[in-house]
């Protein structure tokens, strides 16, 4: 039996595996029945974002943003790409140089093996270049700056933490910022009706 692959709209044959095929044999020509690209499994893409402060935004003044990666271990990963995350009560310490992150959740999954002995809370190394923790350490330490996690995602398949160099809100800043954000809903609303 004679096979060949030929595009409908076209005269000349088309490459095997491209969509819109038809299959030419000796009894005339038929819909192709497989296509390669067809038969691969979508797979769905892990969300984004696993776990975000929103505290952070309420409470500091967010003046620049940083992306530093986490040591993880493998029980963490699973548990992160469950979306079993929380980092409301998290904060990042800079110590001999290093950043690391303070109380962040990470739970582990119910398969999880205990011969691991996992720990929800345990503290975190950051990972970023070593002149961009030199600059962090200089604000930090020298102008009164915090670093405040803001959340965690995923980038290229690596988990990566967003940090936000932040400077704290008096309860008068925080009082205008709720009063600014209200007035803009107000606005939106009557620009919305008319």
């Amino acid at each position: 039996m004679h096979l060949r692959f030929r595009n409908p709209r076209r005269s000349q044959v088309a490459p095997i595996g491209t969509r819109g095929l038809y299959l030419e044999t000796d009894r005339g020509v038929r819909p192709q029945l497989y296509c390669a690209e067809m038969a691969k499994d979508k797979e769905k893409p892990a969300p984004r974002r696993v776990a975000q402060n929103r505290r952070a935004r309420h409470d500091y003044f967010i003046e620049e943003d940083f992306e530093a990666g986490l040591a993880l271990e493998g029980w963490e990963v699973k548990g992160l790409r469950a979306g079993k995350a929380q980092i409301t009560e998290a904060y990042v310490v800079i110590k001999d140089g290093e950043a690391w992150l303070v109380g962040a959740r990470i739970e582990p999954l119910a398969t999880t093996a205990k011969v691991s002995h996992p720990e929800p809370d345990r503290t975190r190394k950051l990972l970023l270049q070593r002149n961009e923790l030199d600059r962090l350490i200089g604000l930090v330490e020298r102008k009164g700056y915090t670093l405040v996690p803001l959340d965690v995602h995923w980038t290229r398949g690596r988990a990566k933490l967003k940090l936000g160099l932040a400077k704290g809100k008096k309860a008068h800043d925080k009082r205008s910022s709720e009063k600014d954000r209200d007035w803009g809903r107000d606005k939106a609303r009557l620009l919305k009706t008319r």
